[in-house]
């Protein structure tokens, strides 16, 4: 199955194709129950995986082995892969992408920023000479088979944005993203820049960017929507409020009933990720689209 093509298939499909940010195996065994593609968030793995903010602190093989296991469990899903700045050189970058793609991988985020690195809807981001970051990203480019990349830029100031996004647009890269674009108008200014070059825009709870719907999107001329941190906010959320509940009945659970989750529902969702219980149709469905 090519999955780098199959993304670039719905990418290049009528309407703006959402991805789901996961950040465990379990976030992305429920995400998969209602999209048809991930993104696996560094937001997310940074928190889940090392109990750390999205600073810097991934290592690469971390990440290649989590699209690893995502891979087998999930064989007809998009996975999308946020990879910060490469993990700090080029040459790393080339072989941390090569490994991703021989994983599974559909596609790569590659941002401009510099060290030390933030999320990029928080301040205090700074970036990289804007040719600095071209070869790097042009050695991206050789280095893959089909992979998608999408080349990002963190610019903040108004003039380094659209400078940074008609340059990124005259790239081989299949998709452009300007991360923490703070209005509608901006998105606008970004797509005029950029010709027919497809658009992704992130979306995150408590970010910079304005929510905006699916069908928003799409008259906005955006191609591909991610959704860096609904799950992994959600699961904050939902663990908080259950022990907080736990803590005020003295330690007694909550009665069981048809709607909540127990240990056969938890069951049900995890032996669906066995890869010999996976529907070949359904695989070959996905394909075929």
């Amino acid at each position: 199955m090519n999955h780098p093509a199959r993304l670039r298939d719905a990418i290049a499909s009528d309407g703006t194709t959402p991805l789901i940010g996961i950040f465990d195996m379990f976030s992305a065994s429920v995400a998969a129950q209602h999209y048809d593609g991930m993104f696996v968030s560094g937001f997310g793995f940074a928190a889940s995986h090392y109990g750390l903010p999205d600073i810097g602190f991934i290592a690469w093989p971390d990440i290649v082995a989590f699209v690893q296991r995502l891979r087998l469990a999930f064989p007809a899903q998009h996975l999308l892969v946020d990879i910060d700045d490469g993990y700090v050189d080029p040459e790393t970058a080339c072989h941390a992408v090569q490994q991703l793609e021989a994983a599974g991988a559909s596609g790569v985020i590659l941002e401009d920023q510099q060290r030390p690195r933030r999320c990029g809807h928080v301040d205090g981001k700074q970036i990289l000479p804007l040719q600095e970051y071209l070869d790097k990203l042009d050695m991206v480019l050789d280095s893959r088979r089909d992979l998608v990349v999408v080349a990002r830029t963190d610019a903040t100031e108004e003039d380094e944005i659209l400078r940074r996004a008609k340059a990124l647009a005259a790239t081989d890269a299949d998709v452009l993203l300007v991360d923490g674009v703070r209005s509608v108008d901006w998105i606008r200014k970004v797509r005029d820049v950029i010709g027919d070059k497809p658009l992704l825009f992130n979306q995150i709870a408590g970010g910079k960017s304005p929510r905006l719907s699916l069908p928003e999107l799409t008259g906005l001329g955006v191609d591909v929507a991610i959704y860096s941190t609904p799950c992994l906010f959600a699961a904050q959320s939902a663990m908080d409020r259950a022990l907080t509940e736990l803590r005020a009945r003295d330690g007694r659970l909550p009665e069981h009933t048809a709607s909540s989750i127990g240990v056969a529902e938890c069951l049900a969702l995890l032996e669906k990720n066995i890869s010999r219980h996976h529907d070949r149709s359904l695989i070959t469905a996905a394909t075929a689209r």
